[in-house]
């Protein structure tokens, strides 16, 4: 069985994927485009892919040789998982690896941008600091405020639960569907009622058609002034124009992203921006989280291969 492996991994998945597979190792910088993406589709039997390898309607159009494509990660907004059925391949992803990783993220968001961490670090570096002062960046307490988040999946508890257990924060939260026991005390809430009420907003949805702009300008005017909106999903869930005119405008105190609408490329206005606090998507950049991601994509391949069902298949 042919594997092609799109982007270089960590040292013990790729030592173990040798031993599995005939492999090819990609490795390359950039992710796959959609006429790579084809082409690979035809050569090889399975392909292990990540974040941003465009697999399109487009790239399993003809006949496809592989049978199986891994994702590497949860969120597989980059596959069109309906064309990959018609075409008779198979999709895994790797849940459950990623969410205390990508809970720890939230939560350093929260506090970066609540504390002003980042234009306090850029500061120290430009070596303009005099000194401490009583009023010196001044930012927003955490500790016992409110937390909304959007989404209480595996990812929204995680979440939920470090903010309540850890900072003794109030959880309210909208979800699509009733939620009867999240776990912990937590209200659920209309989506209206989180933007209005919440210190900070969370967004812990996948991305999906209907999540796309989830959050405009006009969600964004719903919030409080001293509010915080904070990202660890994906990019596109926020209409980042109206978020980078919003924090231009005050609208709201501050932003914590880990996910861009169109990554990598990061508006220069959104950087230019001091109340916004942008991490390079490090949601699972633990390598005992990459390590775990890549073994449970392995393990997918691996049932395919053997002829049973993968744990993680959509």
């Amino acid at each position: 069985m042919r594997l092609l492996v799109t982007r270089a991994l960590t040292p013990s998945v790729e030592a173990r994927v040798a031993e599995e597979f005939e492999a090819t190792f990609r490795n390359g910088a950039a992710p796959m485009t959609v006429d790579e993406a084809r082409a690979a589709l035809a050569d090889y039997d399975a392909l292990l892919v990540t974040l941003g390898d465009k697999l399109s309607a487009e790239a399993f159009t003809g006949h496809p040789r592989a049978r199986m494509v891994a994702n590497f990660g949860v969120g597989y907004n980059h596959i069109d998982v309906a064309a990959a059925r018609v075409a008779g391949v198979t999709v895994s992803n790797t849940p459950g690896a990623v969410t205390d990783a990508t809970a720890d993220i939230a939560l350093t968001l929260i506090l970066m941008s609540a504390r002003r961490a980042s234009v306090g670090e850029r500061f120290v570096r430009s070596g303009a600091w005099t000194g401490w002062t009583p009023t010196q960046f001044l930012g927003h307490h955490v500790t016992g405020k409110r937390v909304g988040i959007i989404g209480l999946g595996r990812i929204g508890k995680a979440i939920a639960r470090r903010c309540h257990y850890g900072f003794g924060m109030e959880v309210v939260f909208h979800n699509r569907s009733a939620i009867a026991d999240p776990g912990l005390p937590a209200r659920q809430l209309t989506m209206d009622e989180v933007l209005a009420t919440a210190d900070f907003v969370v967004l812990a949805v996948p991305a999906t058609p209907q999540t796309r702009h989830l959050v405009g300008a006009a969600q964004i005017a719903k919030m409080q002034p001293h509010a915080h909106l904070i990202n660890i999903a994906r990019g596109d869930i926020i209409d980042e124009p109206a978020l980078i005119a919003a924090m231009q405008a005050g609208v709201i105190a501050g932003a914590g992203l880990d996910v861009y609408e169109h990554e990598p490329h990061v508006p220069e206005a959104l950087r230019a921006l001091d109340n916004v606090t942008l991490l390079p998507h490090l949601g699972t950049a633990a390598l005992e989280v990459r390590d775990a991601m890549g073994f449970m994509a392995l393990d997918n391949l691996i049932a395919f291969r053997d002829g049973t069902r993968p744990p993680n298949a959509l």
